[in-house]
């Protein structure tokens, strides 16, 4: 498939629906186990190669910038010498073999704006692009080549949604089934796109992306839709923080490729 695309990740958000969870971090540092949900992200990415990774930063960036910077402290035992200041790694973990590009695109910029901001930075033809808001199990290369045989501007990942609710049946008000969080059967957008660079024609405002700018992408056939039926679930909501920590608890974590490959 020639090229390598980078990946654009949109972590500049307050996170407004989280904010009682995560005021003291963006939420692109909300934990889902040991690890931030931005760094589950970058591993799904990182499994299959893509590890030139572009962060859009906004809300409390300096907190992401200090997060990779101290990573190789924060994820391993070291000595200090307060006096000298000289430091001794003593646990050497993976390190991962990512290059990353921290972008400041503003604190009140919406998502339009910020991957606009960011277009100095793609220097190939296609981009890949996500949120740091849902985790999923997703064959990036398979989005890659579908978005290639489409040929269209974008193409968003669409997903089946699972109901936060339990679904009643009755009969005459008698309950005759009951489905607990049951799969929806529409598609929405499950947030992992993939853009060719003539997307940015279609960036000129400061809005969310899945306003005017998809729309105006669909109405000229210029967005294509690449289905994935496979795990897919959101972080919108403390609930979804806490089912995601009961999963990784449990060891139900889909979402770890990098783990659960053959």
């Amino acid at each position: 498939m020639g090229e390598n695309p980078k990946v654009v990740i949109l972590c500049g958000g307050m996170g407004t629906r989280l904010r009682d969870y995560a005021d003291p971090v963006p939420k692109a540092l909300v934990r889902i186990g040991e690890m931030p949900i931005i760094w589950h992200v970058m591993k799904i990415y990182a499994h299959y190669g893509y590890t030139d990774f572009v962060l859009c930063l906004g809300f409390k960036g300096d907190s992401i910038r200090r997060y990779f910077l101290d990573f190789e402290h924060m994820t391993n035992d070291f000595t200090l010498n307060l006096r000298s200041r000289e430091q001794r790694i003593i646990s050497h973990g993976q390190v991962e073999d990512w290059r990353i590009t921290f972008a400041e695109t503003g604190l009140q910029s919406k998502t339009t704006r910020r991957i606009k901001l960011i277009e100095k930075y793609i220097d190939t033809d296609h981009f890949f692009c996500t949120y740091t808001d849902g985790l999923s199990n997703i064959n990036v290369p398979d989005l890659y080549r579908f978005h290639l045989q489409r040929g269209r501007a974008a193409t968003l990942t669409a997903v089946n949604p699972t109901s936060p609710f339990g679904v009643v049946t009755e009969e005459q008000g008698i309950v005759t089934s009951f489905r607990e969080k049951p799969t929806l059967a529409g598609l929405t957008n499950g947030g992992f796109f993939c853009f060719s660079r003539k997307v940015f024609d279609y960036l000129h405002d400061d809005v969310f992306l899945e306003q005017e700018p998809l729309t105006r992408l669909a109405n000229d056939g210029q967005l294509a839709a690449y289905r994935h039926d496979g795990f897919w679930m959101p972080m919108d909501t403390f609930k979804d923080v806490e089912r995601l920590n009961k999963m990784h608890d449990d060891g139900n974590t889909p979402w770890m490729v990098w783990r659960n490959a053959p």
